[in-house]
């Protein structure tokens, strides 16, 4: 899919993606094209800009999920978003299909998670385990699917490694496809079934609410609401 088919939203400030699974956001030792990459070289073109483009990466999300990632286009707007995403002020919400049927149809989870470098993996541990940092998320059961997948509407309060995949896991819902936390066989693409479905966020300069939604791309699955 071309970069101009992937635009969510754009202004002179900033510009948000709808990613594919596979890509990467930013630079890794893979040493892949990374996303923030292929931005700079297309508005470049597009723009017809001399010299070098600016493309500040505000957030990540993992390789194989899919969904809304922003960037911005200026060191300005780039600075100011740090500074929301440090106080919490940018809000994420993800989707997630999972097999299993959470025993609570809705909750809030709080753990303790290290990260285990070497494996690139996230684990629950005790509080007080050295390094362990405290992972909080609200999850609801949106919708159902013949196939008996369940899908999850994800609230994320805090921005642990693999934290959505490690927490949902924990509580016996490891998402489809994710073979890392538990899930029984890998989707046919490699992705996982996660998916940043919406950000919200205060403009960094015109200072208005920006509420940025994504439509799945790979996902096939059909889902009928359910209510609480």
């Amino acid at each position: 899919m071309a970069i101009e088919d992937q635009i969510l939203y754009e202004d002179n400030h900033l510009i948000a993606l709808n990613k594919l699974p596979g890509q990467i956001v930013q630079g890794d030792k893979t040493g892949d094209v990374c996303l923030a990459d292929e931005v700079k070289a297309f508005l470049k073109v597009r723009d017809n800009k001399p010299g070098n483009v600016f493309c500040g990466v505000i957030h990540r999300i993992d390789r194989p999920v899919s969904g809304v990632v922003l960037f911005a286009k200026t060191s300005k707007a780039l600075s100011r978003m740090n500074e929301m995403v440090k106080e919490r002020s940018f809000q994420k919400r993800y989707h997630a299909i999972v097999k299993n049927r959470p025993e609570n149809l809705s909750g809030h989870l709080e753990d303790w998670l290290l990260r285990n470098e070497r494996l690139n993996k996230a684990f629950v541990v005790k509080s007080g385990t050295k390094d362990a940092k405290l992972a909080s998320l609200d999850y609801r059961l949106i919708g159902v699917s013949k196939g008996g997948y369940h899908l999850l509407e994800v609230d994320l309060h805090t921005g642990r490694h693999h934290q959505i995949r490690c927490q949902l896991a924990n509580m016996g819902c490891p998402i489809k496809g994710d073979l890392k936390y538990g899930a029984p066989r890998s989707n046919p693409d490699g992705s996982i079934s996660l998916h940043a479905y919406s950000i919200v966020f205060e403009h960094p300069v015109r200072h208005e609410e920006i509420n940025i939604v994504a439509p799945w791309i790979t996902n096939e699955i059909d889902f009928v609401a359910c209510g609480q």
